[in-house]
């Protein structure tokens, strides 16, 4: 073990003094905390990176891991952990830069898109290195509590919002990346991405006014997570609703949720918190939310409030919108998405919707993934939208 710890010593002051030689600030360590004066975006700490989309496979590109300032749902200033992609490819012109959320990975800190892309382990880098590709670099978020301390407030839509947004701040502050503040941005996500992005989209206008963002690709989205918990109840995708109820009370302690949990519903959730979906969606699935607790907290007026608080659909995006949803999608109702395309349209946005036709929830983001990347490359040259309200 001490040879391991004099590496890890090793290792992280080579990392040190190779951020301090590029000009950027030393990685800060795992219990970081914003400063009096940070602003949201503002890096509190940086190291070198990697992005592999499968293990040791090179993509001519440069990362950074980076802690920046966020927002908490409830607005109290916090730090979340992301990575910047840079393609290394001799442009020398402004660059578009993709703020990208991603879908549900887990709640375990060994889930998070930074320890993952470094070892071509993320599940959606081939997605992210179509983009690249594309000349375009991108900031993948870990959301709050993902890698950082606490646990991971998933599915709590105005975090995850803020979170993608103060991305996309970072990368263009982030000194090296070649950015600036006249960087057209694009947000992407899928499923819990797509939540994330769509509150990014909302979130836009008011809380980071000063990006350029020229739209946002969003599919997939778990827009009213009552209607959802409801679609999944003791089904294949049950186990997303004590994920969703562990990241909730992670938000909000007053929502006691140990308080509803019966002894198996404890040993789950403890076990959520410390695992990656592929365990967590087999630990959780086909249960019904009465197995797992001694009264329902979703039927109490407080849960339903602070689970409204995530519904997307109240205020209009700013930039035009490109929503797809699978027809057959078996987590995410399809009528859900309809029902945010409504609710958009209802209010003036610009919104082209989509269906996917053929497939279901997991194979919707990758059949799609070209029309995304082609509707994103249109706004980033100024062509015209196709609304279809």
């Amino acid at each position: 073990m001490r040879v391991r710890s004099i590496r890890n010593t090793v290792l992280a002051t080579a990392a040190a003094l190779a951020a301090i030689a590029a000009g950027i600030p030393a990685a800060t360590s795992a219990t970081a905390a914003p400063t009096q004066t940070s602003a949201p975006g503002d890096i509190v700490g940086v190291e070198p990176s990697a992005f592999h989309p499968l293990p040791g496979q090179p993509t001519n590109t440069k990362a950074w891991k980076v802690h920046y300032r966020s927002t908490t749902a409830d607005g109290a200033p916090n730090v979340v952990s992301g990575t910047v992609i840079v393609p290394q490819d001799g442009r020398t012109g402004p660059r578009p830069l993709i703020t990208y959320a991603v879908g549900t990975v887990g709640m375990g800190d060994s889930c998070a898109p930074s320890d993952n892309l470094p070892a071509g382990t993320a599940m959606e880098a081939n997605l992210i290195q179509q983009y690249t590709l594309r000349g375009w670099a991108v900031v993948v978020t870990d959301y709050e509590g993902l890698g950082t301390p606490g646990v991971h407030t998933y599915t709590v839509g105005p975090s995850a919002g803020h979170a993608v947004l103060d991305a996309a701040r970072a990368a263009i502050r982030l000194p090296g990346a070649g950015l600036g503040a006249d960087t057209p941005v694009g947000i992407m996500g899928y499923s819990q991405g797509g939540q994330a992005s769509g509150w990014a989209a909302e979130l836009q206008g008011s809380y980071a006014p000063e990006l350029n963002v020229k739209g946002t690709a969003t599919g997939g989205v778990p827009a009213d997570l009552l209607k959802v918990a409801a679609f999944n109840n003791g089904s294949y995708g049950s186990g997303l609703i004590f994920m969703a109820a562990a990241g909730q009370d992670a938000a909000f302690p007053e929502l006691r949720l140990d308080s509803y949990l019966n002894p198996a519903g404890r040993l789950l959730v403890a076990g959520m918190k410390e695992n990656c979906v592929a365990i967590d969606a087999i630990a959780g699935s086909f249960k019904r939310i009465s197995d797992l607790t001694t009264r329902d907290p979703l039927a109490e007026p407080d849960w339903q409030a602070r689970l409204n608080q995530s519904k997307l659909g109240r205020t209009a995006p700013a930039a035009p919108v490109y929503q797809y949803h699978a027809l057959g999608d078996e987590l995410i109702p399809y009528a859900v998405g309809r029902a945010l395309r409504a609710d958009w349209c209802a209010r003036g946005a610009n919104v082209e919707f989509d269906t996917v036709w053929v497939g279901e929830h997991v194979s919707g983001v990758i059949t799609h993934s070209p029309e995304v990347g082609n509707w994103m490359a249109d706004r980033f040259a100024g062509r015209a939208t196709h609304p279809d309200c």
